[in-house]
């Protein structure tokens, strides 16, 4: 395994499905509610990184524990904001 950055976008849809173990049409229902952001290629196919990966599973937990999409839409936002604020108080 080589040591690349988490963000760098390597996988189509059907391997992202395969590597988080969901339907591919779950996946695009995600991106359609705003709870991840693949990378496009010119053409405009999906291009997914280890990152995404990491969030599509963190928004399936969430979804298996009870929240609806809104709301993991409102858990994700509050974990970047709270992320945001610890960053300006340890820097």
């Amino acid at each position: 395994m080589t040591d690349r950055p988490g963000d760098v976008p390597l996988y189509s849809i059907a391997v992202a499905a395969q590597l988080a173990e969901l339907p591919a049409a779950t996946l695009r229902l995600y991106e359609e509610k705003g709870l991840i952001t693949p990378a496009r290629t010119h053409g405009g196919t999906r291009r997914y990184s280890d990152d995404d990966i990491a969030a599509i599973r963190e928004v399936a937990v969430l979804q298996g524990d009870g929240i609806n999409l809104a709301g993991i839409g409102r858990v994700l936002e509050l974990r970047a904001e709270n992320a945001e604020l610890r960053r300006r108080l340890d820097g």
